[in-house]
């Protein structure tokens, strides 16, 4: 069986360059998630988006050579931890300090090369922090075995069978003959009077049936160590031994001494009820054993009227008389005494002074005793002995006190009766049930006859002999209850993580008889230290490290029993002695997040799994696809890579020495099948000695007295010898070499294919050749599948060529005698054998009839095959896939040592940002304006949401990450290559972009000829190459921001998406024709006159153009909006100049903040002063002009402006009506501007229009919403005004500096008198008239102008004079804005006071809420389908009343820090508050930031997806962070 594989013995681990990453996020404790590493990996810890702002320290247990002091190995100590380094970041500390997270790629990094299992946690702020862990979370190091851990074949072999020391090499070569390569043995400690293989009498002795019968002494470790050692020398074979910590045999000789170690009922008074009660069922059952029951009670049960009478018995009079609920009572009359002298000596309390002190209850006596239960006498004071008004004398008040107590002590043993009677009643049925289960039940073992053996319940307790029950009692509640002890078991359902037996579980497993119960074994009591049990914690840690001295892994016995803290312990102590432990278990918690925290605290490295558990092939497919590899035709990994959660790695047995032969169960013909899907699982597997000699009974761990037979060369003569030609024992050897070899291999990707009801097929795939091997196996769950006749499968269809038949197996009855247990030995039946050809030509096959070929497909006919057949093959590729496999392998290999093996830099050489834009982006609009054809269908996932890369390539990266092969992208690449091929054709039409296409074509031309299982994962392989490739291109042309971090980053590539060149949206000269022009927001904002906005475009401006190095595009878009200045305004919606709309107030503010923005900060910027800008309309009544033919500079249109709004003009629409406004009223076409004479302050609008940035129209006639505005905001503004105070100061300096030549404006009266004012002037009067206007004081004073209106106070207000008065006073999010734009038109102090109430009442996870929450229109939810007859949001009328825009959420932020008294603060907490837009940024399909959200950031469906704006504003803030820490490296926060 020739499956190539690496060198033998050789160990899969990690590369050099294996990096998984692990992100911390804020509050994730990830006790039960599974994380497991190689050696040699790279583990890094990264911080989460959710830790932004953060000042964080990192800690682990973990430590490695490195770690070392003074050249000593270091030891690991479960309980300390260092703190981790921080690299790749500007403010991380040296020597493992704290990072504050920003903006960067920050990491710690560990090199995995200690097995086990390690935790780690994070705090804020400071190493001593006292709020605790953060968040916290393990991982494994698997431990090196010397093969692979999914190559483990392990045989269970029951210890006491193996027989005298010298026998154990010839009984054990069976399990190395049959090509295991690991052991188990089951304890080999002396055991105890059970002679179950798992009652250890004394854990430091060797049990005396393993003494060499020619020597003269016991036998010993070292005398077992040396023939393991023999054993693991010859053979290789790993070496497992079990350690039983939880419990001990009844009769261990060192309990005598230690009784303390057990729950005993002198240390533990609380088991006394539940040990009183298995005495009495003890006498029970004595009594039946000796008949005295008859005949309602026979000593044989045999139907269910027996136990039916067996209940009464104990309900109606043994319970009855033992009267168990006094051991839960009171004493009611003594009680009441000991209440009488109390209240004689003590004046009773004013009347009602009780009220409120509680309820009476019991309390149980600790001890347990009879009516010994007490209640709180203080309390029974205060509410009992109280002041009568009816009572005349003290007697009689006394009198009276007393009887109400009596009556609620009576109340309370009431209900403590009746609930000790519930728990006794449910013990009753347990008992029963167990009784039908033992006695009656045809899946039972039918143990008819009660005797002393045979029990009718099994013993909680060891109980020395005692007369009577009185007598046990008695014995209960003196000295000798020290050896009254409850046994161990486990408990069906019960919560694993707590100790059953503990007082405060108050023994209800014990009293309600639901323990399953081994009554030869103690339960072990060990306290929560080992200071709490001294010689128990010393006696199993010797144990322990003895199990790790001899063997080169342990098996947990019953591990969801055994106690968590004593586990860890004694686990760390055996890795002491032996580092590379390979640590199994067993658990039944029947749940994988319980599983997960037993292994992460144990570091368990394989859970026992059980394939018995399935009950069909389905079932046992389910279990071999669930614990084996990842999925065939999984994504391709790169060596850098997030690290995922994993399942507990599994051995999964196909029988496990706990269970009872498949032969009873099965028929004898699955053995076979079952063992090959076992095999052929991606995990370690296992089995137990005798499956595969065909022992048709279970070989018990407790009753099986009996020796396993050796191994004989050839064909065994001798009883008590088995061969290679015995059962299964060839197919077992065959089976047991391909697993082996498939995980030395590397074929560790899994298929399984349920064929039909018995026929399953899995498939283990080598990612690296991409050879596959197909193990087919016909299985016979059925106890009758013998007599079912041969039939042929439905035929077996592959991607690629037949290479070799690797087996053929099938079982075979044999002439031989009826099975008969043999006395002395383990035998199995002789009557089956196992038929094993291996290398087989197809042409010689005796499983397939044939083959033909349908294009890529290879389809095998199988012949007519009996239930048990297996069939094994190894498959490559066609030739031609082999090649483009091989051609893709390389340029993936080259690509990952960072060369351009895509060839894409030449062809990506020429193009600038616009040209990125088609490469990466397009949305469906604009791809159709483009090319006619719109994004990329995908059936049954619907359109991606760009034409380019960045609609696929994301998309891919979210699926590769979580493997979903049945993804309806995939589905689509695996029909046929339209994607590839929509995405090479998108671009060959436009010249710039051919060579780029070309390059398309090539790299993805390969993936035609694969295997069509493999299209997607080398898609996504190359499609992720291409999307980084271009995607570095973008950055590469753009400025600052595309250097910062990876939130940077990310938002300045939506410059790239949103500014292209859109022929329906084009800008008006001086742009040069196909000058990209700025989308407001995608998809609603893709072309035509709506792509196009001016206060959205100049809000954005600086972010998307400015920051990214884009100033050419930005100086189009700022002269172009000149060109259009009309009536002292630039346009609203532009739609190409010529039909541009002037209705809005705010633009032309935000234009000429851009023109300060350019001049400040672009190369060469204050030239722009002086540039001709070719205006469009010379005069507001003029005719479109052309180009050239009325030229002016810059700072003549931005005079003009100026002066237009100082003089004031109030103008009509051109065209108004509904041919440009369906829905507005038509006074709202009347446009008023002007400046406030007095106070300086712009102000404009009318109760009919709405001329700022929150401009929703009503447009419902249902809601009577049509034409009224929802937010006028008409008069000052509060952001207008603060603009206009930036620009005219600016304009100011300007002036001075000669660059602009006007000294300020002038008004013309109509008297003809002038008014002018210095552009200093008018700053300082908006500047001294700001705070008395716009300032709402925290406490009411005169200069509240409308106290009346006032309903927040210690903020600054929406707007000045508007013709709604009460609107002025709304809280809105403008006034941050006006913050950030003008910071010196605020009193600090007052503007903090104001920044809190936004943080407190507006700012949510994404953005700022438009409305105050408390405001009688907030309505959080934006849907602009609703059509309601609700005025309030009906056709999205609430657009600006409440829902969370995330543009204001930048400028809040940025006046945080302007108005800051702690920088540092003020920085984290800016860092914090864009955590969430990380979030949003990374998960979004669009890839940006949208416009807005409902409440608490709920998703809005009518919201676009990636705005400009927002994406600019945030931008901005990171570019403001990076300034601070550049200027001064941020101090801890």
């Amino acid at each position: 069986m020739a499956v190539e594989r690496a060198e033998e013995g050789a160990e899969a681990g990690a590369g050099a360059d294996d990096v998984r990453v692990l992100t911390l996020e804020h509050g994730e404790h990830l006790d039960s998630t599974l994380y497991r590493f190689d050696k040699g990996t790279r583990l890094q810890f990264a911080p989460g988006a959710s830790l932004l702002g953060r000042k964080v320290f990192l800690y682990t247990n973990y430590v490695g050579p490195d770690d070392a002091d003074e050249g000593a190995p270091a030891e690991f100590v479960r309980n300390q931890y260092r703190a981790l380094e921080w690299r790749g970041a500007a403010d991380g500390e040296p020597g493992g300090g704290g990072l504050l997270v920003a903006d960067d790629d920050a990491h710690c990094e560990l090199r995995l090369v200690r097995a086990g299992a390690f935790h780690y946690y994070f705090v804020y702020d400071s190493p001593e922090s006292r709020v605790g862990p953060q968040g916290s979370g393990w991982f494994h190091v698997a431990p090196s075995l010397g093969v692979p851990l999914d190559g483990v074949v392990c045989q269970t072999v029951l210890a006491k069978c193996l027989g005298p020391l010298p026998r154990w090499r010839g009984v054990l070569r069976v399990a190395h003959e049959a090509g295991y390569n690991a052991l188990h043995l089951t304890p080999l400690q002396a055991l105890g009077a059970s002679g179950s293989g798992y009652s250890i009498a004394d854990q430091l002795r060797v049990d005396p049936r393993y003494r060499d019968p020619a020597a003269a002494r016991d036998p010993t470790f070292a005398d077992v160590a040396r023939v393991l050692g023999e054993l693991r020398a010859d053979w290789g074979v790993l070496l497992i031994g079990d350690v039983v910590l939880n419990h001990t045999a009844n009769e261990s000789p060192w309990l005598e001494e230690h009784p303390e170690a057990t729950y005993n009922c002198h240390d533990c008074p609380h088991l006394r009820p539940a040990a009183l009660l298995d005495e009495l069922l003890a006498r029970l059952s004595a009594d039946v054993a000796r008949g005295a029951l008859e005949p309602a009670v026979p000593r044989r049960l045999c139907a269910p009227e027996h136990v039916e009478a067996l209940r009464a018995e104990l309900l109606e009079r043994r319970l009855p008389e033992a009267r168990l609920h006094e051991l839960f009572t009171c004493d009611a009359d003594e009680l009441v005494r000991r209440f009488r002298e109390r209240a004689q000596a003590k004046a009773p309390p004013a009347a009602g002074a009780g009220a409120g002190a509680g309820e009476l209850r019991l309390v149980r006596d600790p001890q347990r005793r009879r009516l010994a239960a007490t209640v709180d006498m203080e309390l029974a004071l205060q509410l009992y002995n109280v002041y009568r008004p009816d009572c005349y004398d003290e007697e009689a008040r006394l009198q009276r006190c007393c009887a109400e107590l009596r009556r609620r002590l009576q109340q309370l043993n009431d209900e403590a009766e009746a609930d000790a009677r519930a728990h006794l009643l449910a013990a009753v049925d347990n008992c029963a049930a167990g009784v039908r289960y033992e006695r009656l039940q045809a899946d039972g073992p039918r143990l008819r006859e009660v005797s002393e053996r045979h029990p009718l319940v099994p013993r909680y307790f060891t109980f020395p002999p005692a007369g009577s029950l009185a007598d046990a009692e008695a014995l209960l509640c003196g000295p000798r209850a020290r050896l009254v002890q409850a046994h161990n078991g486990w408990v069906m359902g019960a919560d694993p993580l707590q100790d059953f037996a503990a007082p405060e579980r108050d023994a209800r497993v014990y009293l309600r008889r639901e323990l399953v119960a081994w009554g030869d074994s103690v339960k072990l009591r060990y306290g929560a230290r080992p200071e709490d049990c001294p010689a128990l914690w010393a006696r199993m840690r010797r144990y322990v490290e003895l199990a790790a001295e001899l063997f080169d892994g342990v098996r947990l016995d019953n591990c969801h029993s055994t106690p968590l803290h004593v586990a860890e312990y004694m686990l760390d102590c055996a890795r002491r002695v032996r580092p590379e432990l390979y640590v199994v278990a067993e658990l039944f918690t029947n749940c994988d997040q319980v599983d997960n925290i037993f292994v992460n605290r144990l570091g368990v490295t394989s859970l026992v799994r059980e394939a018995m558990s399935a009950g069909d092939a389905r079932e046992l497919g389910r279990l071999v696809h669930r614990f084996g590899g990842r999925a065939v035709g999984s994504f391709l990994r790169a060596p850098r890579r997030p690290a995922a959660p994993a399942v507990a790695h599994a051995l999964l047995m196909d029988l496990t020495h706990d269970n009872p032969s498949p032969l009873e169960r099965r028929s004898a013909l699955d053995a076979l099948p079952s063992a090959a899907l076992v095999a052929a699982a991606c995990c370690a597997a296992g089995s137990t000695r005798g499956y595969d000699e065909l022992v048709p009974h279970h070989v018990h761990v407790v009753d099986e007295e009996r020796l396993y037979a050796e191994w004989a060369d050839g064909e065994p003569a001798d009883e008590g010898r088995v061969g290679a030609a015995s059962a299964l024992l060839a197919a077992r050897r065959a089976l047991n070499e391909l697993h082996r070899e498939l995980a030395a291999a590397g074929y560790d990707e899994v298929y399984v294919d349920q064929m039909d009801a018995d026929v399953v097929a899995v498939t283990r795939h080598d990612p690296a050749s991409r050879r596959s091997v197909v193990l087919v196996a016909f299985t016979a769950f059925a106890r009758d599948a013998d007599a079912a006749p041969a039939r042929a499968p439905p035929p077996l269809r592959f991607e690629g060529r037949l290479e070799e038949i690797l087996l053929e197996a099938d079982v075979r009855r044999e002439p031989a005698p009826p099975f008969a247990r043999h006395p002395r030995f383990v035998n199995g039946l002789r009557s089956l054998r196992a038929h094993v050809r291996r290398a087989v030509p197809l042409a010689e096959s005796r499983v397939f009839a044939g083959a033909r070929r349908d294009g890529a497909l290879t389809e095998l006919r199988f012949r007519p095959l009996a239930p048990g057949a297996v069939v094994a093959l190894r498959v490559a590729p066609h030739a031609r896939a082999a090649a483009a496999l091989g051609a893709l392998g390389g340029r993936l290999r080259a690509l990952a040592a960072g060369a351009d093996a895509l060839a894409l830099a030449p062809a990506l050489a020429p193009l600038g940002a616009a040209d990125y834009r088609v490469l990466l982006y397009c949305c469906e609009a604009e791809e159709r304006e483009r090319c006619g054809a719109g994004a990329y269908e995908v059936p049954g996932h619907g359109a991606l949401p760009y034409a380019g890369l960045a609609g696929a390539a994301p998309l891919l990266a979210r699926v590769a990450a979580a493997d979903e092969l049945g993804h309806a992208l995939c589905a689509n690449l695996r029909a046929g290559d339209w994607l590839a091929q929509y995405a090479v054709r998108r671009l060959e039409a436009d010249a710039r972009l051919a060579p780029v296409a070309a390059r398309y074509r090539d790299a993805l031309a390969p993936l035609e000829e694969l295997p069509r299982f493999l299209v997607p994962a080398y898609f996504e392989a190359v499609m992720r190459a291409l999307y980084e490739a271009v995607s570095a291109g973008a950055l590469a042309r753009l400025g600052d921001a595309a250097r910062g971090g990876p939130m940077a980053r990310a938002l300045a590539l939506t410059s790239v998406q949103l500014a292209g060149a859109v022929p329906s949206a084009p800008l008006p000269p001086p742009a040069p024709a196909g000058a990209p022009s700025l989308s407001a927001g995608l998809p609603h904002f893709a072309v035509g006159y709506m792509r196009c906005w001016g206060r959205d475009t100049f809000v954005a401006l600086r972010g998307l153009f400015l920051l990214t190095g884009r100033y050419d595009d930005a100086r189009h878009h700022i002269l172009a909006f000149g060109a259009c200045l009309r009536h002292g305004l630039i346009p609203n919606l532009l739609d190409g100049g010529r039909r541009a709309r002037y209705n809005c107030r705010d633009a032309v503010w935000w234009w000429l903040r851009s023109v300060q923005q350019y001049c400040d900060e672009a190369p060469d910027g204050a030239a722009l002063l002086a540039a001709a800008v070719p205006r469009l309309f010379p005069a507001d009544d003029a005719a479109p002009a052309p180009p050239g033919a009325a030229d002016q500079p810059l700072h003549d249109v931005v005079q003009e402006a100026l002066d237009v709004h100082f003089q004031g003009l109030v103008f009509r629409e051109r065209d108004a009506g509904r041919q440009i406004d369906a829905h507005m009223a038509d006074r709202g076409f009347n446009v008023q501007i002007g400046v406030d004479p007095e106070t300086g302050f712009p102000f404009g609008g009318n109760d009919a229009n709405c001329g700022t940035w929150m401009d929703k129209m009503g447009s419902s006639d249902a809601a009577g919403t049509r034409g009224r505005p929802a937010t006028p905001r008409d008069g000052s503004a509060v952001e207008l005004v603060a603009l206009c105070h930036a620009a005219v100061s600016w304009l100011e300096r300007q002036h001075r500096a000669g660059r602009h030549p006007y000294p300020g404006v002038a008004r013309r009266h109509r008297d003809g008198a002038l008014t002018a004012w210095s552009w200093a002037q008018w700053a300082e009067r908006l500047r001294r008239h700001f705070e008395r206007h716009f300032w709402v004081p925290p406490a009411p004073s005169a200069a509240d102008a409308r106290p009346d209106l006032v309903h927040r106070r210690g903020i600054y207000k929406d707007s000045h004079g508007a013709s709604q008065p009460w609107a002025d006073y709304q809280l809105r999010c403008n006034f941050a804005v006006a913050m950030a734009v003008a910071p010196e038109l605020f009193e600090p102090r007052h503007a903090r006071l104001a920044l809190d109430s936004v943080e407190r009442l507006l700012r949510g996870p994404l953005g700022l809420k438009t409305l105050d929450p408390a405001d009688w229109a907030y309505r959080p939810h934006y849907d602009n389908a609703d059509d309601s007859a609700d005025p309030a949001t009906a056709h999205g009328f609430n657009y600006h009343q409440g829902p969370e825009w995330v543009w204001p959420l930048g400028f809040y932020l940025r006046a945080r820090l302007a108005f800051a008294e702690r920088p540092a603060r003020a920085a984290a907490h800016a860092l914090a508050a864009l955590a969430p837009l990380l979030r949003e940024l990374r998960a979004s399909p669009w890839a940006g930031l949208p416009e807005l959200t409902g409440a608490d950031g709920a998703f809005c469906r009518d919201s676009c997806r990636t705005q400009a704006w927002s994406s600019a504003c945030v931008l901005e803030v990171l570019h403001e962070l990076a300034a601070l820490r550049r200027a001064r490296p941020l101090p801890p926060a």
